[in-house]
């Protein structure tokens, strides 16, 4: 296999502070356990959402060969973990195909989560699942 593409992130103030790809984007992070957090910042649970739709969503269009609008919403909750100490995600992604019916949506996005880099990273977790849903009910 040959890679395709490779990034590297450095974060050197954990929770709070800035997050870096070197030579490009600088990120503002906040942890939202912070209370005293920026508002303006963004954290670990905003970057998990954005990266799964993001990418969820383009292997999504590629499944249907753009030939239909397709919306992904990915919910992610920060819980008290089930085992042990510490946090864990719960995870959830939402996909819409404007005019599809449900079982045609869920379909896409069986096909797009099997396909999606970020899902096959998260996809086996227990507290990560995948939904269908109505075009109208995904935010515009």
């Amino acid at each position: 296999m040959s890679m395709k593409y490779r990034t590297e992130a450095i974060n050197r103030d954990g929770g709070d502070g800035v997050a870096q790809i070197p030579d490009g984007l600088t990120v503002t992070v906040s942890s939202p356990l912070n209370p005293d957090r920026d508002p303006a910042g963004t954290n670990p649970e905003q970057l998990l959402a954005l990266a799964w739709s993001t990418c969820l969503n383009a292997t999504a269009q590629a499944v249907v060969a753009r030939q239909s609008r397709t919306a992904v919403r990915v919910k992610v909750e920060l819980h008290h973990a089930s085992e042990g100490s510490g946090y864990e995600f719960h995870v959830d992604a939402f996909l819409s195909v404007e005019g599809a019916s449900m079982e045609e949506a869920q379909r896409v996005m069986d096909a797009a989560h099997a396909r999606c880099p970020v899902s096959k990273l998260i996809g086996g977790a227990a507290t990560v699942a995948v939904h269908a849903e109505e075009w109208a009910a995904v935010g515009r």
